[in-house]
């Protein structure tokens, strides 16, 4: 036996919009806290890139100097900071282009909400009569 609502078609469609604007409304909120994880992630990687670098660059430079007084030991002094100091740029250059992978626009789309929206979006499209949203 198939039970029939006792709803008609105009309350049926008054509810199921109802239902969607109360899932846009829900999920538009999932964005903006999925955004604010997101965003709180990138600060703490900022956050950790700095006190690292700065960590680093007083070390960095104590060890710099003890490679210059070992080559100056070798060769002219000037030519001795001129190689210790193209080999640092070049080291941070690449230490920078690392850290900065990580606080790229790309890795802060909230992924999670944006399919859960296309799901969303394609369930009301087949929900609907003629398989479209009016």
């Amino acid at each position: 036996m198939i039970a029939t609502d006792p709803r008609s078609l105009p309350e049926l469609v008054s509810g199921l919009v109802a239902n969607f604007t109360d899932l846009v409304r829900k999920e538009s909120e999932l964005v903006r806290a999925e955004l604010g994880e997101k965003l709180a992630d990138a600060k703490r990687a900022g956050a950790s890139m700095a006190v690292g670098a700065a960590l680093l660059l007083g070390g960095f430079l104590v060890l710099l100097e003890a490679i210059v007084l070992a080559l100056s030991k070798a060769m002219d002094p000037l030519w001795a900071s001129i190689i210790v100091g193209v080999v640092a740029a070049v080291a941070g250059i690449v230490f920078v282009r690392v850290g900065a992978k990580g606080v790229q626009p790309s890795s802060l789309t909230p992924d999670r909400s944006a399919r859960q929206l296309r799901k969303d979006v394609h369930l009301a499209k087949t929900m609907t009569p003629g398989g479209a949203l009016r």
